[in-house]
């Protein structure tokens, strides 16, 4: 048993509490060592490196509400939109929460959305660190199904038919489909045991795997250590104590610097949440403040916002566009045959995969390669470590030109979130091929990211970091 710890003599009574704890519960101290006042961060983290701890309040108050949420909620399809407005209206509290609560899923996914793309510029998915990319994205799989279901539980109008149109793309995949989308539904039809099972996952099972996953994502970063703006590992140069030199405690220094952070984002969080909880129209459809009537369609049924770019994904997968592809796939295949470095037998394997590929899109029908573009959108995020090439990881290392793919991607994958929020265009419409360049340029941002992440002349990479006050 290690020895007990006295407080000194006269020492204040918050000193002699702490004494007491550290006696009695020594883990946690370590770990508040280990993770907070000995965990040294580099010391040029800036504004990028807000979105983060942003996530983690958001994360908070999503579960802290959720739960105050719970305590009138009925999952009942008869009396589920009644409760809603029972919050709304009678409970003390009660549209302050909602709105807290449905605010806070248009905020997690900005705030994640940033956060990822911070990662993206400086490479912070690269060695040492795909694990914590990794985590990450399975992180933002797990947001995206918990704003999934939670989106039913309104039981509006918008929940009711946008529910039943996402869960009926699961018919599109061959043989099991229909199977899939019955096993989702609990029902043939989106129903009271739909309502029910998406109520559970939301409240039980997919905040648990989150919290999981956040743990974990925290844990392999602070093994490894933060990225920073200009990719310098500053683990490789450290004092005589073992410090890095570029280092600084993340408490109390960031803990200060990100409440600037959090403090900016309240204002903003506040000002919607209290002048523009709907944000016309975008954070809660208007279509969603009329109870949910099986028997009337809207006339425009689309994901809430942060869902759209793959939505938009999904309806610019249409028999020209498989067409397109197979075009793509061809010809790639005959370029690599002609000009690539690889063996004979690695050309002739990618030559039969092209082209049972091209067979394969030929067979089943647009809708199933719709699906499969747009789960594929998100899975190919995870291959984002071995697909950058790059000598540099930070944007600020690399070619002027390579910040122009960047802006394109952004650009393009901006493009794709706002038609997911308008009516499908006209087929064969300027619009409609809009969305079809948009869905490429998407995919080919990463998929060719191998040859251009390579090209172009870098600039050389310092030292150390550098680092100008502000």
């Amino acid at each position: 048993m290690a020895e007990m710890k006295e407080a000194p003599a006269g020492a204040p009574m918050g000193v002699k509490l702490m004494t007491w704890l550290d006696n009695r519960f020594p883990t946690m101290f370590a770990e508040y060592r280990k993770h907070m006042s000995e965990y040294y961060a580099p010391k040029n983290f800036n504004t990028w490196y807000f979105f983060g701890s942003l996530a983690m309040l958001v994360l908070a108050i999503q579960i802290v509400t959720g739960i105050f949420l719970t305590m009138h909620y009925k999952p009942d399809a008869a009396s589920a939109f009644a409760s809603v407005e029972y919050i709304m209206r009678e409970v003390p509290g009660g549209w302050i929460i909602r709105y807290m609560h449905s605010t806070g899923a248009s905020a997690f996914f900005i705030v994640v959305y940033l956060h990822m793309y911070r990662g993206l510029i400086y490479g912070s998915y690269r060695k040492p660190r795909e694990l914590v990319w990794l985590f990450g994205c399975a992180i933002f799989l797990c947001l995206m199904a918990e704003a999934f279901f939670g989106y039913l539980l309104p039981w509006g109008q918008m929940s009711y038919w946008g529910a039943q149109v996402i869960v009926n793309l699961f018919s599109a995949v061959p043989f099991i489909g229909p199977d899939l989308a019955l096993l989702i539904r609990g029902d043939y039809v989106v129903g009271d045991a739909t309502l029910n099972r998406f109520f559970a996952f939301h409240v039980i099972a997919v905040p648990l795997a989150l919290i999981g996953l956040v743990v974990a994502h925290l844990l392999a970063l602070h093994d490894v250590g933060s990225n920073n703006p200009d990719g310098v590992e500053i683990k490789d140069k450290k004092d005589a104590r073992g410090i890095p030199l570029d280092g600084i405690p993340f408490h109390p220094y960031y803990t200060v610097h990100d409440t600037l952070g959090v403090a900016i984002f309240l204002i903003l969080f506040c000002a919607v949440m209290f002048f523009a909880p709907e944000l016309g129209g975008y954070f809660l459809e208007y279509n969603n403040f009329i109870p949910a009537d099986p028997l009337q369609t809207p006339t425009h049924i689309a994901p809430v916002w942060y869902f759209t770019p793959y939505y938009t994904m999904l309806r610019a997968t249409t028999d020209p566009m498989v067409n397109a592809l197979c075009v793509i796939a061809g010809v790639a295949a005959l370029l690599n045959l002609v000009k690539g470095k690889g063996s004979a037998t690695s050309k002739g394997v990618l030559l039969v995969g092209a082209a049972v590929l091209i067979a394969l899109m030929k067979t089943f029908d647009a809708k199933f390669w719709g699906v499969v573009l747009m789960g594929g959108s998100v899975v190919i995020l995870f291959f984002l470590p071995w697909l950058d090439r790059s000598p540099a990881k930070s944007i600020r290392y690399r070619p002027g030109w390579h910040k122009l793919v960047f802006a394109l991607f952004v650009v393009a994958f901006l493009i794709l979130g706002y038609q997911g929020t308008q009516p499908a265009p006209p087929s064969g419409s300027m619009l409609e091929r809009l969305s079809q360049l948009c869905t490429l340029l998407y995919f080919g941002f990463f998929l060719l990211m191998p040859w251009w992440s390579r090209q172009g002349t870098f600039k050389p990479v310092p030292e150390r970091v550098t680092y100008h006050g502000h």
